[in-house]
C-alpha cells in the first residue's frame, strides 16, 4: 500500500519527464554544436537535453529554444550542426564570439524558426538567398562581419517580419527592402552601416520618422522609400549624405519646407518627392545641383514664383515635373538653356504668360504639359510648338480658356507635329471647329478634345489617320451625323494592324484624367500609352441620324459612348461583333425598337446604359444585361424585364397620358430640386472636409470627387429633361 502511494505521488514527475524526453536525433545535433566550440564547456552531460542549460522543449520533446546569449562561446559552427532542429522556433547566439560564414545550410530546415538573433559575434561572408521560415518576426544580425549586398530575395518569404537590424556590419552595395509587407517605424541602426551604399525599402507599409542616425551612413548614394506612410520633415542633416546620387521618397507624407542647404549635395542626380506634403518654396541652392538629372516635385503644396530661379546651371536636367502646386509667375526663360530636356510638366499651377519661341532649343522635348494654367494666345503657342519636331506628347487642357481653337487661316502651310502622339485639349471652352490641319498629324494616337464649344460636323479623315485609337470630343456643340468613314478607323479593326503601331512610352508617368478623359471616369497612373482604352467618346452633343451598322468593324474598341445626343432608329446588332468592349453608353437619345440579345455576347462589359431611349420589348433574359442596375435601362416606357419590373399586358394609354401629365406638371420644378440638393451636398462636404483639403493629395481627390460629381449631376438633370420633353413630344 505504502508502494502505490508513493507511486501515486511521483506519477506527475514521471509522465512529465517523459512527455519532455528529448529526441535522440535533436541531442545528437545539439551535442555536434557543442562539440564545434574551444570554449567555455556547456557541461551538456545528461541523457535527456531538454534539461540541458539553454534548451527548451515543447511536450513532445521537441526542441523549441536554444539561447544562449553572453555565455562566452568561441569558436565555429558547423553549416549541418542544427539541421534536425526542425521545431526550433526561438535561437539565440547573442554577444558571443562565434564565428562562421552564415550559408544557406545553417539553416536548413529550420521551417518554424520565429527569432532569430545572431547580433555581436564574429560571423562573416554574405547572407543566404532567403530567409529559413515564413514565420520569422525578428532577425538581428548586427555588429558582425557580413559583407556584399542583402538579395531582395532575402525577404520573399518573411511575411510576418517585424523587426531587422543588420547595423554595424560592412554590407556594401545594395540593402533593399522593397515589395514586402514591413510595418512600423523604421529601426534606428543603419546609421551603423559605415559602408552601405544603397538603402531601398520602396512599396511597405513603413511609418513613423526617417531615424536621425541614416544621416551619419555617409557612403549612401541612393536612398528610396517610395510607397509607404513615412511623414515628418526632411532633415538639414541630410547634408551629411555628400555622395547621395538618388533621393526617392515620393508617395509618403512628409511635410515642412525643403532642406535650405538640399544644394549642398553636389552629386544628386535623380530627386523624387511627388505625393507628400512639402510646402514653401523651392530652396534657390537647389539651382547648385549641376548633376540633376531629374527632378520631380508633383503633387505638393509647393509655392513661389518660379520664374526667379535660374535653371541655367543645370546643364544635365532631363526631366522637370512641377505638377499641381502653387506655383506663380511665368516660366523661366533659364529653362531653356536645359538643352537636353525631354519632358516638362508645370501643369495644375498658377503661371500665366504666353509659351515662347525659346523653347525651340529644346531639340529633345518629347512630352510638354502646361495644361490647367492661366496661358493665353493658343493659336501662336500652337505656331511655335509645331517646331518642336521630337514633340510627342502635348497636353495643353485646362489652359487658354474660352479662346478659338486655331484655324486653317491661322496654320497656313502647317507641316509641323509629325511626331505628335497625344494632343490634349481638354476643358478649356475653345470655340471654333475641328480644323483640317489636324489630318496631317499622321502618327497621332490619342485626340482629346472634350469639354468645350467645339462646332460643326465630325470630320470624316478623322477616320484614315493610321496610328488613332482613342477620340473623345464629348461635351461639346457637334453636329451632323456619325461618320461612317470613322468605323474604319485601322488601329481598331483588328489585331494585326493594331499591332503595327510601336507602343509608346510617356517621358513621366500619366495620369489618364490631366491630359485627357476616360469615359468610364478612371484616373489611371501609368507609364505607358498601352494602359489607355480603345474609346470613341462622342457624348453630349448633337449627332443625329442613325448608328451605322458598320461600327461593328471596330473589333478593338473598348468604350463607346454615344450618350446624350439625338440619335434615332434602331441599336444595331452589329455592336455584338465589339467583343473586347467594356463601356457602351447609349442613354439619352431617340433609339427604338428591342435591345438585340446578341449584346450578351459582350462578356467584357463593365458598365451598360440605355435609359431615356424609346427601347421596348423584354430585356433579354438569361443574359448578362440583367446583371446591371435597373436604371441603366429606366426612361423607356415600353421597356419590361428584369432588372425593371414583370412585363404587362394591361400598361395603357391611360398610363402614359398621366405620365405625360405629371411630366408637364413637373418640368419645370423636378431639375432644380437636384441641383439644389447637390449643390447643398457640395457645401456640406466643403464644410467638413475643407481641413483635409489643405493635404494636397486629399485637395487632389477632392476636385476629382467634385468633377466627377458635376458631371454626374449634368448627366442626371439632363436625362430628366430630356425624358420630360420627349414624353411631352408623345
Amino acid at each position: 500500500m505504502a508502494h502505490a502511494f508513493l507511486l501515486f505521488l511521483l506519477f506527475p514527475y514521471i509522465l512529465s519527464t517523459n512527455i519532455h524526453a528529448c529526441k535522440q536525433t535533436e541531442r545528437s545535433s545539439l551535442l555536434s554544436f557543442a562539440s564545434t566550440l574551444s570554449s567555455p564547456p556547456l557541461n551538456w552531460t545528461s541523457l535527456d537535453c531538454c534539461r540541458w542549460k539553454g534548451i527548451t522543449c515543447d511536450q513532445d520533446g521537441w526542441v523549441t529554444r536554444l539561447l544562449l546569449p553572453s555565455k562566452g562561446l568561441k569558436g565555429g559552427i558547423s553549416p549541418f550542426s542544427l539541421a534536425n532542429l526542425t521545431h526550433l522556433t526561438h535561437l539565440n547566439l547573442s554577444h558571443n564570439s562565434l564565428y562562421a560564414s552564415l550559408e544557406t545550410q545553417f539553416f536548413f530546415s529550420l521551417n518554424q524558426l520565429e527569432i532569430l538573433d545572431l547580433s555581436y559575434n564574429r560571423l562573416f561572408g554574405e547572407l543566404p538567398l532567403s530567409l529559413p521560415s515564413s514565420n520569422i518576426r525578428t532577425v538581428d544580425l548586427s555588429s558582425n562581419h557580413f559583407i556584399g549586398a542583402i538579395p531582395s530575395s532575402f525577404f520573399q518569404q518573411a511575411s510576418n517580419l517585424t523587426s531587422f537590424n543588420v547595423s554595424n556590419n560592412s554590407f556594401t552595395g545594395l540593402l533593399d527592402f522593397s515589395s514586402n509587407l514591413f510595418n512600423g517605424d523604421l529601426a534606428p541602426g543603419l546609421g551603423k552601416c559605415y559602408e552601405l551604399q544603397v538603402f531601398r525599402a520602396n512599396h511597405n507599409n513603413l511609418s513613423g520618422f526617417l531615424p536621425e542616425d541614416i544621416y551619419n551612413a555617409t557612403k549612401l548614394e541612393e536612398i528610396a522609400l517610395a510607397l509607404n506612410s513615412l511623414h515628418g520633415a526632411i532633415s538639414d542633416k541630410i547634408v551629411n549624405l555628400t555622395n547621395l546620387a538618388i533621393l526617392d521618397l515620393s508617395f509618403n507624407d512628409f511635410g515642412s519646407e525643403l532642406p535650405l542647404n538640399l544644394g549642398k549635395l553636389s552629386k544628386l542626380k535623380f530627386v523624387t518627392l511627388d505625393f507628400n506634403n512639402l510646402e514653401g518654396s523651392l530652396p534657390p541652392s537647389l539651382m547648385n545641383c549641376t548633376n540633376l538629372v531629374e527632378l520631380r516635385l508633383g503633387n505638393n503644396n509647393l509655392e513661389g514664383d518660379i520664374s526667379v530661379l535660374d535653371f541655367s546651371r543645370l546643364s544635365q536636367l532631363t526631366k522637370l515635373d512641377l505638377r499641381f502646386n502653387n506655383f506663380t509667375g511665368t516660366v523661366p526663360v533659364s529653362l531653356y538653356s536645359c538643352r537636353f530636356l525631354k519632358a516638362i510638366r508645370l501643369a495644375e499651377n498658377h503661371l500665366e504668360g504666353q509659351i515662347q519661341a525659346e523653347i525651340l532649343s529644346l531639340k529633345f522635348l518629347s512630352l510638354l504639359s502646361f495644361g490647367y494654367n492661366r496661358f493665353t494666345n493658343l493659336t501662336g503657342a500652337m505656331k511655335i510648338l509645331m517646331g518642336c519636331k521630337s514633340l510627342h506628347t502635348l497636353c495643353l487642357s485646362g489652359s487658354f480658356v474660352g479662346e478659338g481653337m486655331p484655324s486653317d487661316d491661322d496654320m497656313v502651310d502647317f507641316d509641323g507635329f509629325q511626331n505628335l502622339r497625344v494632343l490634349g485639349l481638354v476643358r478649356s471652352n475653345l470655340t471654333g471647329q475641328i480644323p483640317f490641319w489636324l489630318s496631317k498629324l499622321k502618327n497621332l494616337e490619342i485626340l482629346a478634345m472634350g469639354f468645350n464649344q467645339i462646332t460643326g460636323p465630325i470630320p470624316s479623315w478623322l477616320g484614315t489617320l493610321p496610328r488613332l485609337f482613342y477620340i473623345s470630343l464629348s461635351h461639346n456643340r457637334i453636329s451632323g451625323k456619325f461618320p461612317q468613314q470613322l468605323c474604319r478607323l485601322p488601329r481598331l479593326l483588328h489585331e494585326p494592324i493594331a499591332s503595327q503601331g510601336v507602343n509608346y512610352e510617356f517621358e513621366l508617368p500619366v495620369f489618364s484624367s490631366n491630359c485627357f478623359r476616360i469615359i468610364a471616369n478612371q484616373n489611371f497612373l501609368s507609364q505607358k500609352l498601352d494602359f489607355v482604352p480603345a474609346t470613341i467618346d462622342l457624348s453630349t452633343n448633337n449627332i443625329v441620324g442613325d448608328i451605322p451598322i458598320e461600327i461593328g468593324q471596330l473589333q478593338l474598341l473598348h468604350t463607346l459612348g454615344l450618350d446624350s445626343n439625338n440619335f434615332s432608329g434602331v441599336i444595331p446588332d452589329q455592336i455584338s461583333n465589339l467583343r473586347n468592349l467594356e463601356v457602351l453608353n447609349l442613354s439619352m437619345n431617340h433609339l427604338s425598337g428591342i435591345i438585340p440579345s446578341s449584346l450578351a455576347s459582350l462578356n467584357f462589359l463593365k458598365e451598360f446604359n440605355v435609359s431615356y431611349n424609346n427601347l421596348e420589348g423584354s430585356i433579354p433574359t438569361g443574359t448578362q444585361l440583367q446583371s446591371f442596375e435597373a436604371f441603366a435601362f429606366e426612361g423607356n416606357p415600353k421597356l419590361c424585364g428584369a432588372p425593371l419590373p414583370r412585363c404587362e399586358s394591361n400598361k395603357g394609354i391611360d398610363a402614359d397620358n398621366k405620365n405625360n401629365k405629371d411630366v408637364h406638371n413637373g418640368l419645370h420644378q423636378l431639375p432644380w430640386l437636384y441641383i439644389f440638393i447637390v449643390l447643398g451636398f457640395i457645401v456640406g462636404f466643403w464644410g467638413v472636409c475643407g481641413s483635409l483639403i489643405i493635404n494636397k493629395t486629399w485637395r487632389y481627390a477632392y476636385f476629382r470627387f467634385i468633377d466627377n460629381l458635376q458631371g454626374r449631376v449634368y448627366v442626371m438633370v439632363t436625362l430628366r429633361i430630356n425624358m420630360m420633353k420627349k414624353r411631352l413630344r408623345g
